[in-house]
């Protein structure tokens, strides 16, 4: 019976790791123009509207973007490529910014 017990926990531990790392993809790129800018603790996050009007919240930092000369501020209206790890919520689709491809 314990060993069921334990088996049974270790299916449903295993079952929930899964689930998770599916919902997240990693290196994906996004491009679209920047709509809203709020700032944070140690950077800021993004607004972007995709020519095929998705919405992506990006999340841009010093540190995930890998050091501050890799780092830039963008600005309203700049139309913009970005690549990082994408993760969805029940209404929202939010990316972390791990580089910065291109600002215009």
């Amino acid at each position: 019976m314990k060993n069921l017990k334990r088996i049974s926990f270790l299916a449903l531990v295993m079952t929930f790791i899964i689930s998770c790392t599916a919902m997240k993809d990693s290196d994906k790129t996004v491009s679209g123009k920047v709509e809203s800018i709020e700032a944070g603790k140690d950077g800021y996050t993004a607004k972007i509207n995709t020519n095929t009007k998705e919405v992506y919240f990006a999340v841009i930092s010093i540190v995930n973007v890998g050091g501050p000369q890799n780092y830039k501020q963008l600005k309203i209206g700049d139309n913009v490529s970005l690549k990082g790890e994408i993760w969805k919520t029940d209404d929202e689709k939010h990316m972390k910014v791990t580089q910065i491809v291109s600002v215009k």
